[in-house]
């Protein structure tokens, strides 16, 4: 969308539409952090509504469905975080991944019993969805049976923060994050089940007697809410390995930098930010070969088996040992992270907002693909 037809879609929307931003002080995930970066970007004065004090769990969810409809009029409702109160119909709801119908086992048993619930209840509901990824797009029409013309795909952003920083900056964190050595392996992630981080550490131990003693496996992120996810399971850790705990956003575009490669197998993803980011600061990857990642990733990083240790330490030794393979994947991905803005995912958000704005409200369920012989959803 060029710059005047962005603007005007700015100025419609300002006083037409709400956005739901319950959820985006509930952590900093790649969920909370793609509405945090399209809100930046939102038309001035444009209404966001938030409870007053932080609410999480139920409470949360709670306001959001009895709560959060008697705020908004006859406005469009955004709600940009997989849910939203199942009362508005005139609403959009961005849809991030429905990991918690593909694979209920990693997530806390409440919250996946919420989620496998309500989630095909709103999407049959509202107006219009946006997904962030051709795999989630797909994964929607498959399970709830939805017309694909009711479904936009927006991709996610990487920040212009995101780019090789210095020697000095990258020492700097280095040493503020107690990393034991200059030439690091990183995974940055949530501690989670889905991330694979038992089998990351498998393959390392299988491989740390072949690669030079001073490479470390550098595991960085905070651990999952146990409200959330079940336990990531990861035993007792193998030598040369250092835990830093969550990282502040500040420090991520160093960290990464200085690594030599981000790991990052995880089984299942609606996109997969930290790869891109690292792509951005010209380093390496190696991802699980699962739909979003080598969807976004493509031929800039090298795709791995996430299921097969042994295959996840041959890719990290040979990536470890070739200064000439990780300088040519450094280039690759910084060219394909460059396709990637949030400047765009909001421009095209704001674009899907404007037309869902204008339309006629559809009855509910209207979103259902017609099928004269069959009613309902499927999960």
């Amino acid at each position: 969308m060029n710059a005047q037809i962005a603007q005007s879609s700015k100025d419609y929307l300002s006083p037409a539409v709400v956005v739901n931003t319950r959820a985006v002080a509930a952590g900093l995930t790649g969920v909370q952090r793609y509405a945090i970066e399209i809100c930046k970007r939102l038309p001035c004065g444009l209404e966001t509504i938030t409870p007053r004090t932080r609410l999480g769990g139920a409470t949360g969810h709670l306001w959001e469905q009895f709560m959060l409809p008697r705020l908004i009029g006859s406005r469009l409702l955004w709600s940009p975080c997989n849910t939203g109160p199942l009362s508005v119909t005139n609403q959009v709801v961005t849809v991030h991944d429905v990991a918690t119908l593909d694979h209920p086992e990693w997530f806390n048993s409440r919250f996946g019993a919420w989620y496998r619930w309500l989630t095909p209840r709103l999407l049959k509901r509202v107006k219009h969805v946006i997904v962030v990824s051709e795999f989630i797009k797909g994964r929607l029409l498959e399970l709830f049976r939805l017309d694909q013309s009711h479904i936009t795909v927006v991709h996610n952003g990487v920040g212009t923060e995101f780019h090789p920083r210095s020697r000095r900056e990258v020492e700097l964190v280095r040493e503020s994050l107690r990393i034991p050595t200059r030439r690091y392996v990183l995974s940055l992630c949530s501690l989670e089940p889905r991330k694979n981080l038992a089998r990351l550490l498998d393959a390392w131990a299988g491989l740390i007697a072949d690669v030079p003693s001073d490479v470390w496996l550098v595991l960085a992120g905070a651990k999952g809410s146990r409200s959330v996810f079940s336990d990531a399971g990861l035993g007792a850790l193998p030598p040369r390995v250092h835990i830093t705990g969550f990282v502040p956003d500040r420090d991520l575009a160093a960290l990464y930098g200085g690594a030599l490669l981000l790991a990052y197998p995880s089984l299942y993803e609606g996109f997969g930010l930290p790869p891109l980011e690292a792509m951005a600061c010209g380093t390496p990857v190696i991802v699980g070969d699962c739909a979003a990642l080598r969807e976004f990733v493509a031929d800039a990083g090298v795709l791995v088996d996430p299921r097969d240790a042994r295959a996840i330490g041959v890719a990290l030794k040979d990536l470890i040992e070739s200064a000439e393979s990780r300088a040519r994947f450094s280039q690759l991905g910084m060219t394909r992270a460059r396709l990637f803005t949030w400047d765009r995912s909001a421009d095209k958000t704001f674009a899907t907002l404007e037309v869902a704005a204008k339309e006629q409200l559809r009855p509910a369920g209207s979103l259902l693909a017609a099928n004269p012989n069959k009613g309902g959803f499927r999960c």
